[in-house]
């Protein structure tokens, strides 16, 4: 058995590393990312995944899935790379607050379908990341302080399995399985579909808030203010920007699941700050959540980095100011706590989280500016020492980190155990594999 016989197998497009159009449909989202695969596969549906995947066992290869290709890791040589964009059905039932969506579904999809109705599910900030990515990594966003992971929101989970066997796993049939999908990453199963909790949200209060560089100490000191005392209803996110080519900045990026006059109350803080160069709070469309940070749609190259941290005092604030971005464009700072601290009884692999922020650290990823971004992160935590926990979310992982770095010991321990079990022959890898 050959690579070429996977032309055979499938009903979608099969791409060799010869073929017209390879290359284009390996690339991850992130350009700096290279994915030197055997082959593209293209599913036209949940058969074809299954069909892929006995393939794959007979052919002693390894799959790996991508809906988007955002959160590679390029970790992927020889692989069967696994496209999933044309499972992209979407069923919202309002009367049971549940979203049906198949593998290939953005969030922006979601969000168009159930807000309408009153309804949002758990999204990140860039309405163009798949679901079902986003969620097997756990997923924190802008309504996590209030409802949890993404993942812990999954009723029930469509796989296949590495014998390629398809399958419906909830909590009653297979709790191992379940819990290790549900923030373990891809390394147990294909998805091909995912069921969805739904959250009310009939308001939604928002917006971003730019002021030019000399007013950043005066809006950290408000974001420290409105954390403080943060509703679990209210996110705040803090960015000290450098666009290229543009004047540095600051701004705080706001969402409040409640009506707008409370939300205009609770961050009143921020009217105190002079000299705001634009403000777009005010009532937001759930549709139009991914409006707020306004990220690129369009893959980019560049490199990310995120790290947990203990605390953010004055001496930490200290630190985050003492130096310029460059040549960073983004430092940004997500207040956390509320539901994500918690361990429910019902949660996934992801845990719980006790570090009250998050930090983001993006620079570009093009060739001339690569090794400057990457010096500039280490530097950012190394001054950032003392406040780093040293582990971070599974959906905050970016290449040269490993599973290892997101969950502890227990946790990654009963994960290798269910990766053993359920897949021996390594027929799946993960964008971070629990074994790796």
């Amino acid at each position: 058995m050959t690579i070429n016989d996977l032309r055979g197998v499938l009903k979608g497009r099969v791409l060799l590393a010869d073929d017209d159009g390879f290359e284009q449909a390996a690339t991850a989202w992130n350009l700096t990312v290279r994915q030197p695969v055997a082959a593209v596969a293209e599913a036209a549906d949940a058969d074809d995944v299954a069909a892929l995947v006995r393939y794959a066992r007979r052919a002693g290869m390894t799959v790996t899935a991508q809906p988007s290709g955002h959160g590679a890791s390029g970790d992927v040589e020889g692989l069967i790379l696994l496209r999933t964009g044309l499972l992209n059905e979407v069923e919202v039932r309002a009367g049971e607050r549940v979203a049906r969506v198949g593998a290939g579904v953005k969030w922006g999809q979601v969000l168009a379908a159930a807000g309408p109705l009153g309804l949002t599910g758990l999204s990140g900030s860039a309405p163009g990341v798949s679901v079902t990515g986003y969620t097997l990594g756990g997923g924190v966003g802008w309504f996590s302080r209030k409802y949890g992971f993404a993942s812990d929101s999954v009723r029930a989970i469509d796989i296949v399995d590495a014998d390629g066997e398809p399958g419906r796993v909830t909590a009653e049939s297979d709790p191992e399985l379940f819990w290790a999908l549900r923030g373990g990453g891809g390394d147990f199963a294909v998805v091909t579909a995912l069921e969805l909790e739904l959250y009310p949200a009939p308001v939604l209060y928002g917006g971003r808030v730019i002021w030019p560089e000399h007013r950043t100490r005066e809006v950290y000191d408000a974001f420290l203010e409105i954390t403080a005392e943060a509703p679990r209803e209210l996110s705040v996110w803090i960015n000290r920007l450098q666009p290229p080519g543009a004047s540095p900045m600051v701004t705080l990026d706001l969402a409040y699941l409640g009506e707008a006059a409370q939300g205009e109350d609770l961050l009143a803080r921020i009217d105190k700050i002079e000299g705001a160069i634009s403000d777009s709070r005010g009532v937001v469309p759930v549709a139009d959540l991914g409006d707020i940070t306004a990220e690129p749609t369009d893959p980019t190259p560049s490199i990310a980095r995120g790290e947990l941290l203990t605390g953010l005092d004055a001496d930490a604030v200290e630190l985050l100011l003492a130096k310029p971005v460059e040549p960073l464009i983004n430092v940004q700072i997500r207040h956390l706590g509320g539901a994500l601290a918690e361990s429910g009884g019902g949660g996934g692999a992801s845990g719980a989280v006790a570090e009250p922020y998050l930090l983001g650290l993006l620079g570009l990823g093009l060739p001339h500016a690569a090794d400057a971004t990457r010096a500039k992160q280490a530097e950012v935590v190394a001054d950032l020492e003392a406040y780093i926990s040293g582990r971070k979310p599974y959906t905050v992982l970016s290449p040269g980190d490993t599973a290892a770095n997101s969950f502890s010991g227990n946790a990654l321990a009963r994960l290798r155990e269910i990766k053993r079990a359920r897949d021996p022959h390594n027929v799946f890898r993960a964008n971070y594999p629990v074994l790796g």
